[in-house]
């Protein structure tokens, strides 16, 4: 007896309005039919930068609001630089995703977290991530702490 299928949702993005988001859709939904996966939903964001935040991405963000409402079961993403550019964006993304129990299938990263493996190489990345946001509070409250009680300045002879 087969198990249910997963509902997919594919999410692409282009930086400019002269490329077209074609190819990644086509490839996505290739692969989603390989793995017997259903595509319910297509997001995407035209002429938009990965730099940009969610909330310059409509597409990003309606993708988002329905992974909470659990209208799919795993993202595929061409590749992490159409997820986000900026690292604490797509760490953002990435635990968003994790929080709704939804999956991330990354083509050509090679990233599968409805495997063992691949989530494994997921919770690796969060710990590195969870790393980060750490070192990053600890330099911003180093850096506050300077600023309240300024080093005396050596005179350059």
């Amino acid at each position: 007896m087969m198990g249910k299928s997963k509902r997919a949702a594919l999410y692409v993005r282009v930086s400019t309005d002269k490329q077209l988001i074609d190819h990644q859709v086509r490839d996505l939904r290739q692969i989603a039919e390989r793995r017997g996966w259903d595509v319910v939903e297509t997001y995407s964001d035209e002429g938009v930068s990965g730099a940009k935040g969610r909330k310059q991405r409509p597409g990003l963000d309606a993708m988002l609001k329905d992974a909470s409402r659990r209208r799919f079961d795993v993202v595929m993403v061409w590749a992490i630089d159409r997820l986000g550019r900026s690292l604490i964006d797509l760490l953002g993304t990435i635990e968003h995703l994790e929080a709704a129990g939804v999956d991330l299938y990354l083509d050509q990263q090679n990233i599968d977290t409805t495997t063992p493996m691949g989530k494994l190489l997921f919770q690796i990345t969060g710990a590195f991530a969870e790393f980060e946001r750490t070192m990053i509070k600890t330099r911003v409250r180093r850096d506050a702490d300077r600023q309240e009680y300024p080093r005396p300045r050596r005179q350059v002879r």
